[in-house]
């Protein structure tokens, strides 16, 4: 990798976290904020970014992928969710928080994957 690319990379990933704040708000003020859809819209929607960019442009993958990408998705953010949602006693939520999240974004990253490599 050149010096560039990890600046850009860098850039990016700045980006990515602006994006996933303000994505974050606004699926709070349509979702209502009982249930954390910010972080399950987030990440779902970055694995099939992620995927789709490793498709379709696999040498933007790094920039993209480990920058905007790395800056926009957000697992621990997740998992501290569905911890929250446990101790308040949304067993159900919490379990569909995690597994949810998981199979959605493992769909999502194939069908990314599939689009990007039809491009």
């Amino acid at each position: 990798m050149t010096p560039l690319a990890f600046l850009l990379a860098a850039l990016a990933g700045g980006l990515g976290a602006v994006a996933r704040h303000l994505v974050d708000r606004g699926v709070a003020r349509l979702a209502g904020t009982r249930f954390p859809w910010g972080v399950f819209v987030i990440n779902v929607t970055g694995s099939f970014a992620l995927g789709m960019v490793t498709g379709a442009l696999p040498d933007a993958a790094f920039v993209v992928g480990a920058g905007f990408l790395g800056g926009y998705t957000t697992f621990s953010t997740a998992m501290l969710d569905v911890v929250a949602l446990w101790r308040d006693g949304s067993r159900r939520a919490a379990a569909f928080d995690a597994l949810g999240m998981l199979v959605a974004g493992v769909l999502a990253a194939i069908g990314g994957l599939a689009l990007g490599a039809a491009l």
